[in-house]
């Protein structure tokens, strides 16, 4: 058993690299350029830079594709463009780039980076016609960019004190950094901006604040940077958000906001995932405050919970299509604003479907092909209101196999829920405003409800849980007909939750 090197890495100029080593035939970007035609009309002349390319590049690419960002060469110049005309035209051909893989045709999401396809094709005519300059005045001005910081200089500056060392080999590394913030007062937070130092070795963090100390404790009692995770104590942490490779700084609306409560610490979990060079990771994270606290609160609902945690994965090696469902009955009615979708290498699909109660169906999201170097929040456009009784029900698909290309290990081996990423996870999360403040509660305590009876079933329905089944129906079962329901459960459902066994933050914002 080996791992595959060249897809055991998720960094985004890794995989471009990958891509630019393809090679296109002529016959190919002929016939493709021919299907751009047929959408509209030719152009009358051959594309130059200045003219054609550069607005199309300066627009989609240049955010990413310059110096101090997450892509492996710049495109600001024609001779920088030129010199990767070729990869351009493949990747945006094959849609690989710009990175964008929510399937279109069902919501309208907010700033989607697509080409069209007579974008398309005017690179694919560009590339195949010579790559031509074309005239210096036509050529449009670079997109202006705040220095550092992507959205400005951040109310508050936070950098961890010493660099945590990472190994050249070995297994993924989840460490938890504590980044005090010594606020006098109640803050609210409408975005966080994470900079990893090492971008080669980071490929996601989660965001928490812990209120109690705790964290300084375990920093403090651990003789390098930050903190293992061991046992159940940061299940008592406050989920606010997160980073990932591919995704920009995730800024809620305006009406809306995280509260950090007077004396609460950042605490910050890194997921590591080591390429073949020892490095050293400094983060450095900004925070925006809000104006004024919001009027609205907003809501996390992630199917399956804990991504995936206590649905039971449990993928055999060779099966290529394991499918893990969740559904969840709307309490209450709610405006939904984003959605955003995370697992590892071996997933394949995702969908989540909201039903109506009028029998209307919309599709929130469907990814069709998964690829976890791209972890993306999608926000909508337009607020999409939900009523009561609206089922939400998600899908994910796993694939393997061994002909999968994406995964990490050959031959394939059992893959079951965990933390690293030759393990697996899955979810979808849509966030949500209650239509009425006072429903807040009673959606959050569904979800509690929901979660906890994933575990209740989870126990009563395996084998390997014949013992404690037993106690829990001679303890739980009141008229002894040899099941839990109704009352019972709702007793059963007391006890689960105070036992620990249903993990903490279950709405957690990825």
């Amino acid at each position: 058993m080996k791992n595959k090197s060249s897809w055991g890495k998720p960094r985004l100029g890794l995989v471009v690299t990958a891509f630019i080593g393809m090679v296109a035939s002529r016959h190919d970007l002929v016939a493709a350029a021919g299907e751009t035609r047929s959408v509209g009309p030719a152009p009358v002349r051959p594309p130059t830079f200045t003219e054609d390319v550069a607005p199309i590049i300066f627009q989609n690419c240049v955010s990413c594709h310059r110096p101090g960002e997450a892509a492996p060469f710049p495109l600001m110049t024609f001779e920088q463009v030129r010199k990767h005309a070729r990869q351009i035209a493949e990747v945006t051909g094959t849609k690989f780039m710009p990175p964008w893989h929510a399937e279109a045709g069902h919501v309208a999401f907010l700033n989607p980076r697509v080409l069209s396809d007579r974008q398309k094709g005017t690179l694919r005519l560009w590339y195949e016609g010579g790559m031509s300059e074309g005239a210096a005045a036509a050529l449009p001005k670079l997109p202006a960019f705040a220095e550092g910081w992507q959205l400005g200089k951040p109310d508050l500056i936070v950098k961890m004190e010493q660099p945590f060392k990472l190994y050249a080999e070995g297994p993924d590394i989840y460490r938890n950094f504590v980044f005090p913030l010594n606020l006098s007062e109640d803050k609210w937070v409408r975005a966080i901006e994470f900079r990893p130092g090492a971008r080669s070795i980071v490929h996601h963090a989660l965001f928490f604040l812990d209120p109690t100390g705790t964290a300084r404790e375990l920093d403090s009692a651990d003789g390098e940077p930050g903190f293992e995770e061991k046992g159940r104590v940061g299940r008592n942490f406050t989920a606010v958000g997160g980073w990932a490779i591919g995704s920009n700084v995730r800024v809620l609306p305006e009406d809306l906001a995280y509260r950090y409560p007077k004396g609460a610490d950042l605490v910050v979990q890194t997921h590591f995932h080591p390429t073949g060079k020892a490095e050293e990771e400094l983060s450095t994270i900004g925070i925006f405050f809000a104006d004024k606290p919001p009027e609205r609160s907003f809501v996390g609902i992630q199917l399956p919970p804990a991504f995936g945690e206590i649905s039971g994965i449990d993928i055999p090696a060779g099966v290529s299509n394991y499918v893990v469902k969740d559904s969840f009955t709307l309490p209450v009615e709610v405006d939904a604003f984003s959605v955003s979708p995370h697992a590892h290498y071996i997933a394949k699909s995702m969908t989540m479907t909201a039903l109506r109660p009028d029998g209307s169906e919309v599709i929130i999201l469907r990814i069709p092909d998964w690829d976890f170097a791209w972890q993306e929040q999608y926000s909508f456009k337009d607020r999409i209101r939900l009523p009561k009784g609206t089922r939400l029900e998600t899908e994910l698909t796993y694939d393997n196999a061994a002909t999968n290309p994406r995964n990490p290990i050959s031959p394939p081996v059992r893959v079951k829920w965990g933390p690293a990423s030759t393990d697996e996870m899955g979810s979808v999360t849509m966030h949500v405003v209650p239509v009425r403040e006072a429903d807040v509660e009673v959606l959050r305590d569904a979800l509690r409800n929901h979660s906890t009876d994933m575990v209740i079933d989870q126990v009563l329905q395996r084998p390997k849980h014949r013992g404690m089944v037993k106690k829990l129906i001679e303890r739980f079962d009141k008229n002894g007909n040899g099941e839990i329901e109704g009352d019972e459960r709702d007793e059963l459902r007391k006890f689960v939750r105070a036992s620990g066994w249903v993990p903490g933050n279950l709405n957690n914002s990825f």
